[in-house]
Order: structure tokens, then sequence, then C-alpha cells
């Protein structure tokens, strides 16, 4: 399967000098695969000429003179900067010159642009940004993670139907469990707008809703789909990352405290680098934008080579999938629009 893929190379903390390696990485493990590189021109033909030429015949940089910055406001990004990196990549989605893109940076404008020049899907009045956290057995999809801080309840509805074609498409499950994110599972628990969102999804036909979770299901792997508004979910995202770095910060602490832990760590170090690799954020990067007319991944602001190469790995797994396709089929049923 012949695919290409459009990078924001300038975005992000690192910029270029993460990013290209990540994308060499991603074009010797998937033969299939090109990409469209956008950004610098100097810069990044500076950079590729490090890599195997086999795989430079596979990337094409795309000249994109001007940088969203990470702090700019994003209606300043929409309006001013129309030769950026990140609305070059965009581009290629929208003329079809590419099935996916993907961006470390400033997420509100990817958000902003990306809603501009792709549009949302039919039924979808927000797009939501959502992401997969590793649980106890395999892993939950969680979305708004901070597109939408103030969803209406009919939002929320559409949040599960796209997180629940996600599931279905990426991970083949037939009937994905979703939840909703509250203060208790009981059903007289939460405000007004949750209780609403929990009427709406109780009443779909289509939807294998199992009722409201909190948040310590969010890791146990019993549920599928996770829904909430963006301020919460971006509250989950951020502390679990928190929680994340404490754990490997005290461990090593603990392990290098005496001899004793220090030959404790050798002999648990095959267990500690299995928790450290299920527990790194990294290896989680990848955040879809769910409800567009196309595929836009946003990885991490800080992420290096190895968190970015992940991104692109969930690009290519959703273009795989027909993943905004699946999400109007699921959308017609779910909405009763076509």
């Amino acid at each position: 399967m012949a695919y290409t893929l459009a990078l924001d190379a300038m975005g992000g903390d690192h910029g270029p000098r993460e990013i290209i390696p990540a994308a060499f990485r991603a074009l010797e493990r998937h033969e299939g695969l090109q990409l469209l590189l956008a950004g610098r021109e100097d810069a990044l033909k500076a950079l590729c000429a490090r890599e195997p030429a086999a795989l430079r015949a596979r990337a094409r940089v795309l000249h994109a003179p001007e940088v969203v910055e990470m702090g700019e406001a994003p209606s300043s990004a929409l309006r001013r900067k129309k030769q950026s990196s990140m609305r070059v990549a965009l581009n290629q989605v929208k003329e079809g010159r590419a099935q996916a893109c993907v961006s470390a940076g400033n997420t509100g404008a990817l958000m902003a642009i990306s809603r501009y020049l792709l549009k949302t899907l039919p039924g979808i009045d927000r797009p939501a940004i959502c992401s997969a956290m590793p649980g106890i057995e395999g892993h939950t999809y969680i979305l708004d993670l901070g597109a939408n801080v103030d969803s209406a309840p009919e939002q929320l509805f559409q949040f599960a139907v796209m997180g629940s074609a996600l599931s279905n498409a990426v991970e083949g499950i037939a009937a994905p469990k979703v939840g909703l994110l509250n203060v208790g599972a009981e059903e007289n628990k939460g405000n007004d707008r949750v209780k609403k969102a929990a009427s709406l999804l109780s009443g779909s036909r289509h939807l294998h809703y199992i009722g409201f979770v909190e948040g310590n299901d969010i890791y146990s792997g019993r549920v599928d789909v996770i829904i909430c508004d963006g301020f919460v979910g971006n509250i989950v995202l951020k502390a679990s990352e928190g929680v994340a770095e404490f754990i490997t910060h005290h461990a090593r602490a603990e392990f290098g405290k005496t001899l004793y832990g220090k030959l404790a760590a050798a002999i648990s170090m095959p267990v500690l680098k299995s928790l450290q690799k299920q527990t790194d954020p990294r290896r989680h990067n990848g955040a879809s934008l769910l409800g567009l007319r196309g595929i836009v991944i946003k990885s991490h602001g800080s992420a290096d080579r190895l968190s970015f190469a992940h991104a692109i790995e969930e690009a290519i797994r959703e273009v795989k999938q027909n993943v905004p396709e699946r999400i109007t089929a699921h959308l017609a049923r779910h909405l009763g629009k076509r």
C-alpha cells in the first residue's frame, strides 16, 4: 500500500533536528511510505543530506518560510501566516496530495487551521483531541483532551460516536465499550451537562454505552473509550504525564541511594525497563484531531525523535484503516445524517 504523509517539520520545541530523524526512521520501517516535509528549505535539506540516499528519494521538501510559534495566538497564525510550515503541511491534505498531516506545533493554531482548511465531517460541531492511554490490559481512548473546554451534551455524544469509530477502526473492536467520565458511577452524580449527555448516550441503539466511569477506570482496561470535555481531559492528560515522571524519578533515586539498592536495581532491571516502556509518555505520543475531513495527528510539543516517530506511526495506522470514512459511516447511523 502506497501512501503519503505531510509533516510540519518546524513545529514543536525541537523542530527539524528531532523531526527529520523521526521521519527517516518511519521511511525505513514502511516501504510504501512517502513524506512531504514542510519547512525552511535550507535547514531541512541539510538535515536530510545526512540520511541514506535510498530513503531521501521518498522524501520531498516543501519550502515554507514561516513558522507558527508555540505561544502564538491561533487567530494570528490563521490570518497572518499563510506560508507557515503548519499550513503548508495541512494544505497537502486539503489538496489530496497527502492522506494525513503530523505536527508538534501550537495546538490551538493546528486546530484552527485544520478546521478552516479541512472542515468538519457532517454532523460534527467541533473536532476533538483523542489519544490512547495505557491500561492494565491494552489501552483506553479518551477524548476530548483539550480542544473544547466547554462542551455541550450533544457534543459529548458526538465525541462518543467518533471515539467508538476510532476504536473500532484501529483496534478492531466490534462494539467498543464507552464510558462517560464523572465524579461517581451513580446515576444521580454529576452536573446537569453530564447527566443530559448520559441520557443521550443511553438512548443510542448503536453505541455500547456502559454508563458513568471514574478517574481510576482510565487505566483499568475495562472500558475502551472514555468521554469528557476538554477542560477535564487536558487535566487528566497532564496529570498522567506528571505521575509517570514522578514514578520514574523516585524509582531511580531510591535504587541509587545504597549499594543494596543498586544491586536490587541490577537484578530487577528487565522489570524496570518494561515498566518504564509502558509508562513512558513518548511511546504513547500522537493524538488524533477527530471530526475533520482528513487525518491530523498532534504530537506533543516537547517530542524528541522517538516520540515524534510514534506520532507518525499513529498517522499511518489511521490512514490504513480509513478512519475519517469510518467515522462518517458511524455518524450516519448514530446521527441520521449523510
